[in-house]
């Protein structure tokens, strides 16, 4: 059995969806793939090379990803429960987002899978409708726990960014809506690239009251090779990327409000080598390549501020999930943490930041 040193494991992010059923962002290419005469590896070579370099294999994209998909690629980690984190789900009407929260919620969790612990739902607090759409989500299920929005945004254009505005967490709306959030008691993912640790840490200090999640470590894209036009290029860019990720993890690990999840370590955009479709990287391999970063997470937060997540299916082209928690568990060890330590980090804070009802 996969080891983590918990005996059971809270995986704190992953995403579940269906583009041929739900609206996603994906849903055209789902749809349209699923019936092109020509097999998918050869479609992807007339996408876009920021979507291509993103994903590495479409494949989970084009087709469902549901409780029982879940479980397969768990296969002996003892996962208990899961968070499942917003989906890039593109419905219209009057808060279309909490659709995708009630269809979260509606999914067979907990028969033969992990329990559904909490929903993380999509919102943007700079939207004018922003407090109705949390009202919204809240109704949708009793389960909903915080927002995640679309945040991620890379100077090089050859970066796959999920929003266009450099200024998506700065901008007065969305800080005049944030208070709204943290009135509520509900926690905002962040998920950035590296080079927006800073904003996170400047709205950890302006809402010291907000709980708030980094996503993926602050996904240092570039940091094992090169992706995009101009991003870690060669081993000087790269050490140059690492080195500020680190002053700019360390100063944001001094707000107490936030809590960092190492998850999406394995995201192909890091610039992994993205091994034969189904094998996955070994262990060792990952252990070698995504350590420093972990050793690092455990510097500066601490066992009680590291959260794990697989985030799957994204990081499958790189590896298995056993081998994720094999990796994140080996790292973790091998910096000094223990057993308990462990504990913290696969389970107990999970249900802490959550509020994981996992016995009711």
């Amino acid at each position: 059995m996969t080891g983590s040193g918990s005996s059971s494991i809270v995986d704190a992010h992953i995403h579940q969806w269906d583009p041929l059923e739900t609206p996603r962002k994906f849903s055209v290419y789902a749809k349209l793939l699923r019936f092109l005469p020509i097999p998918l590896d050869l479609a992807m070579r007339f996408a876009p090379s920021r979507d291509t370099e993103f994903t590495a294999d479409a494949t989970a994209y084009t087709r469902p990803y549901l409780p029982a998909n879940y479980r397969d690629d768990a296969g002996a980690a003892p996962v208990r429960a899961i968070v499942h984190v917003e989906a890039e789900w593109a419905g219209s009407g009057a808060n279309p987002q909490a659709a995708e929260t009630r269809w979260v919620a509606s999914l067979p969790f907990g028969v033969d899978t992990p329990a559904l612990g909490a929903i993380i739902g999509s919102a943007d607090p700079a939207a004018p409708d922003f407090a109705a759409l949390l009202d919204a989500h809240a109704a949708a299920s009793p389960l909903f726990r915080g927002i995640r929005t679309m945040v991620a945004h890379h100077p090089d254009s050859g970066v796959r960014s999920y929003t266009p505005r450099p200024d998506a967490l700065t901008n007065a709306a969305f800080l005049d809506g944030f208070a709204t959030l943290a009135e509520r008691g509900l926690s905002f993912e962040a998920w950035v690239y590296s080079g927006q640790i800073p904003e996170v840490t400047a709205l950890a200090r302006r809402y010291p009251e907000a709980s708030i999640v980094l996503n993926h470590l602050g996904t240092p894209a570039g940091a094992f090779g090169p992706v995009g036009k101009r991003t870690g290029r060669t081993p000087g860019d790269r050490a140059a990327l690492l080195a500020r990720w680190r002053e700019d993890l360390t100063e944001l690990a001094e707000q107490p409000n936030v809590t960092a999840k190492v998850s999406g370590l394995m995201m192909p955009i890091l610039g992994h080598p993205v091994p034969p479709r189904g094998q996955g990287t070994p262990v060792a391999e990952l252990v070698t390549r995504v350590g420093p970063l972990l050793t690092h997470a455990l510097d500066v937060f601490g066992a009680d501020r590291l959260i794990w997540g697989s985030n799957f299916p994204v990081d499958r082209p790189i590896t298995t999930l056993e081998g994720a928690v094999d990796t994140v568990t080996t790292a973790l060890a091998g910096a000094g943490a223990s057993v308990g330590d462990l504990q913290k980090v696969f389970h107990d804070n999970a249900v802490r930041v959550y509020r994981l009802d996992l016995d009711g």
